[in-house]
């Protein structure tokens, strides 16, 4: 499955968030994301990445390991996905490190995710912060085959017109770069 999504910086939360809400409750979780590379970066070099993460939420604590392929799609980013729940995230990361995995990154989102149905698409909606970066995200996603990934997009690009998203506002930039990028420079004194 190809995760059709467009991701935004929102310039008005409140309004953003007034009509994701006229269309669905909105639910607080907090995710802690692991990412892992080899040694050498050849995961991140070919566009692929291996997520470790752990959502909390008001029903509850459970973990996903995913893996994304390299984008099929540029200029959205979209990728295709595979993600199971597991158990005990303690032991993939044992397991993942063990085959010479490396962390690459961990960071923490802070979400409110929205789901709802759109044009006959099951949506997911996402207001995201991360503490080290600047601002409010939207993730608007839907989980498609390929061949529905160009109708699934305009879906997802109408709703996001809807929410008062602009073109402008739309951004390919990754979390796991934006928040390397924020660690690697110095402290001004």
């Amino acid at each position: 499955m190809i995760e059709a999504e467009l991701k935004a910086r929102v310039q008005d939360v409140e309004s953003v968030q007034a009509a994701l809400s006229a269309r669905s409750a909105g639910q607080r979780s907090r995710y802690q994301d692991v990412y892992f590379d080899s040694a050498d970066g050849r995961l991140s070099s070919e566009g692929r990445e291996l997520r470790l993460r752990t959502i909390t939420a008001d029903d509850g604590r459970r973990a996903l390991l995913t893996y994304k392929e390299p984008a099929v799609d540029t200029t959205s980013g979209s990728k295709p996905e595979y993600e199971t729940e597991v158990a005990d995230p303690a032991a993939i990361d044992s397991m993942l490190r063990g085959l010479g995995l490396t962390n690459l990154v961990s960071f923490e989102k802070r979400c409110l995710n929205y789901r709802f149905t759109s044009e006959g698409r099951e949506l997911l909606a996402t207001l995201v912060t991360i503490p080290e970066l600047d601002g409010t995200f939207i993730e608007l996603e839907t989980m498609v085959a390929e061949s529905e990934l160009t109708e699934a997009l305009k879906v997802v690009r109408t709703t996001l017109y809807q929410l008062g998203i602009s073109d402008s506002d739309l951004t390919t930039e990754q979390y796991t770069d934006a928040v390397l990028a924020t660690r690697r420079k110095p402290e001004l004194p």
